[in-house]
């Protein structure tokens, strides 16, 4: 009962969705462990998480979830055990393929990542679930397997200097809409929030062109994934949405300073940022640049 008030007061609390949230979901192997289980129960009781995150994703407005499923660096875990998770993880692929809760909600599954390097059986029930969800267009997710962010990066960079090389692109014509452009065909926007489970507070190369490039909150929280509650993810939302009002009152001052440096009637643009976060600003700052405001334009 405690629990659910909890919520309730984060539900309340929570004005305001990220629109693309990526997950590092970690601890399903200890979930396991300290149960006494194999690996392969814990990697079952995360996806069962995983399908509650999609509902509690479409609530609150989000429209893009990617979740980091599967690293290059996985591949060096015993044998048997990624077998056992490529096995799972093909059958809730196509189980979220035939899913109401999917195709109600209209989820569009896109895997990213070095995906040749999978298993065949798993490629085609990647290729299943894509294509089964293609015309959707609510709410996207992104299952990253055998996906590295440094491997990303390279590979476009490597594709460009390819183009160079061949004579289709120029070196000047490389920027960041041309990189964009070549990174695996995923996420459709910048990640705005990361949440990581499990208590270690790294990113682990998850994302770092879409993340680190649009200074993406990060939420670090010490359930195991399995144990991932909606109270976590609310509690989540709302690191963001601390962000971003942050975000917007530095703006708000910066532009407040140049104002007051400059001159209102020489910063027409900083004088508009203002008055867009006007509701960040304290009162005294407020009263201060319609002060300084009023007398430019008896100035003038």
């Amino acid at each position: 009962m405690l629990d659910r008030t909890y919520e309730r007061l984060l539900e309340r609390e929570v004005d305001g969705a990220p629109s693309h949230v990526a997950v590092i979901q970690d601890g399903n192997r200890r979930y396991a462990d300290e149960r006494g289980k194999d690996a392969s129960d814990g990697h079952r009781a995360g996806a069962e998480t995983t399908e509650q995150v999609l509902d509690w994703c479409a609530d609150v407005g989000v429209e893009e979830l990617t979740l980091y499923t599967f690293s290059t660096e996985n591949f060096d875990r015993p044998p048997e055990e990624n077998e056992r998770l490529f096995a799972l993880l093909d059958e809730k692929l196509r189980e979220f393929a035939e899913a109401e809760r999917v195709h109600d909600r209209e989820v569009s599954i896109r895997a990213i990542g070095e995906t040749d390097q999978l298993p065949e059986h798993l490629r085609d029930a990647v290729e299943y679930a894509e294509t089964r969800t293609s015309g959707y267009d609510q709410l996207r997710l992104n299952i990253a397997l055998a996906y590295g962010g440094r491997a990303e990066l390279l590979g476009a960079a490597r594709d460009a200097a390819r183009a160079v090389e061949e004579g289709d692109l120029a070196p000047h014509e490389i920027g960041a809409d041309e990189i964009d452009r070549r990174l695996y065909e995923g996420p459709t926007r910048d990640v705005d929030l990361i949440i990581r489970t499990g208590g270690d507070e790294r990113t682990s190369n998850f994302l770092p062109w879409h993340a680190n490039g649009n200074e993406a909150a990060v939420f670090f929280c010490t359930p195991y994934w399995p144990a991932f509650a909606k109270k976590d993810f609310l509690r989540a939302i709302r690191t963001y949405e601390s962000r971003e009002e942050s975000w917007r009152r530095t703006r708000a001052r910066r532009a407040l300073a140049l104002v007051r440096a400059v001159g209102s009637a020489e910063l027409d643009e900083a004088s508009a940022i203002v008055d867009r976060f006007r509701e960040y600003l304290p009162r005294r700052e407020l009263e201060r640049v319609d002060r300084d405001e009023g007398e430019s334009a008896t100035a003038d």
